[in-house]
């Protein structure tokens, strides 16, 4: 298990994510060494798609990356102690999956960006252990199943 991605895990990454949903027409990405390997921006170009670099220390240029980072820090990173590299993985893809399949964003109207499925609206869903209570905060309603879990 790797520490670190290199630009050929991120070329491989992002092969998978357009052939699920096609190519876009800029990929926005910081100067990290492993966006900006000569290889993988001749791929980029290969498929047709442009790179939107953001300039280093303009943070406000990629605000929805900027608060991503902000709520994995606040809400798992900060949160936890990772025993092995294995442990930090299988936590990480859990919150992920609640981040993407369960947890109510504001910005869509309190629904999750990518539901499992569709519900009548009944229940409320927890929200990710050591997620902050905010004061006024709308309920936690979602309109999304819970993914089943194996015990």
């Amino acid at each position: 298990m790797k520490r670190k991605l290199n630009s050929t895990d991120v070329l491989e990454t992002l092969a998978d994510v357009m052939i699920c949903r096609g190519t876009p027409d800029y990929i926005r990405s910081d100067n990290g060494p492993e966006f900006i390997a000569l290889a993988l921006r001749k791929w980029i170009a290969d498929v047709g798609t442009q790179t939107a670099y953001i300039e280093p220390g303009s943070p406000w240029e990629n605000g929805y990356c900027e608060s991503f980072n902000s709520k994995l820090r606040d809400e798992l990173l900060n949160v936890e102690v990772f025993y092995s590299l294995r442990e930090a993985a299988v936590l990480i893809e859990s919150w992920r999956r609640h981040f993407n399949t369960v947890r109510p964003h504001s910005s869509l109207g309190y629904t999750p960006p990518a539901p499992e499925a569709v519900l009548p609206r009944s229940g409320t869903v927890a929200p990710w252990p050591g997620a902050p209570v905010l004061k006024g905060a709308p309920p936690a309603n979602s309109d999304v199943a819970t993914a089943p879990t194996l015990h």
